[in-house]
């Protein structure tokens, strides 16, 4: 078998995901989501090991809305506040939606992605309670977004709300979305998603207290 040091090389064309993980301050699994969703170019070995492009980790690294963070986990490591993040590409939008969710008064923290690729890589590094996602965005979409997330196992404890102005059909020709996935209708039902952000915070607080 190949011995492959865990040190981090700039030198080296390649690294392993352990090493991309390391270099980047996320976790092996946030590398693993973001190889799969094609965030980082890698192929893998005959032996179905991963080897990743060195210069896809150093330009992930230099992604202006992105910056590298420590890895917090769950809410409950946050001090019980709910994450949500929002992937619009609508700019008066995403204000929009700032202003209502500050408006509610509950302890919660909001994201926003433009796309779906922005939106993956902030799954992995926040790891939100709640994701709240348009699907017609520029680049990748939110039904490419959405089906890489369900494919993963950050889906897991990892609530997913779709707000669109498509229709039911419409949603359906192109390949629908998967199960469990919510979906509400434009313009924004902002009572209905704060009745859900409450939900989840009540039961945050079940977690914290039990």
């Amino acid at each position: 078998m190949e011995n492959i040091p865990i040190s981090y090389s700039r030198n080296r064309e390649f690294c392993t995901t352990r090493e991309a993980a390391e270099r980047l301050g996320v976790s092996l699994r946030t590398a693993q989501l973001w190889v799969d969703s094609g965030i980082l170019e890698a192929w893998k070995t005959e032996g179905g090991h991963r080897r990743i492009s060195v210069a896809s980790v150093e330009r992930l690294m230099h992604t202006p809305s992105t910056p590298v963070l420590a890895q917090t986990g769950s809410a409950l490591v946050n001090g019980g506040r709910l994450k949500i993040l929002v992937a619009e590409d609508d700019n008066v939008l995403i204000k929009l939606y700032r202003a209502c969710i500050a408006s509610w008064g509950l302890p919660i923290d909001v994201t926003t992605a433009s796309n779906g690729y922005e939106a993956l890589v902030l799954v992995g590094r926040e790891q939100p309670d709640l994701m709240i996602s348009d699907l017609l965005m520029p680049g990748m979409d939110g039904f490419q977004m959405v089906r890489t997330l369900t494919a993963s196992s950050f889906r897991e404890g990892m609530e997913i709300v779709v707000v669109t102005g498509m229709d039911e059909e419409e949603i359906i020709s192109r390949g629908g979305l998967p199960p469990g996935v919510r979906v509400l209708a434009k313009p924004v039902p902002f009572a209905e998603l704060k009745a859900l952000a409450e939900s989840l915070i009540a039961r945050r607080t079940e977690l914290l207290q039990g």
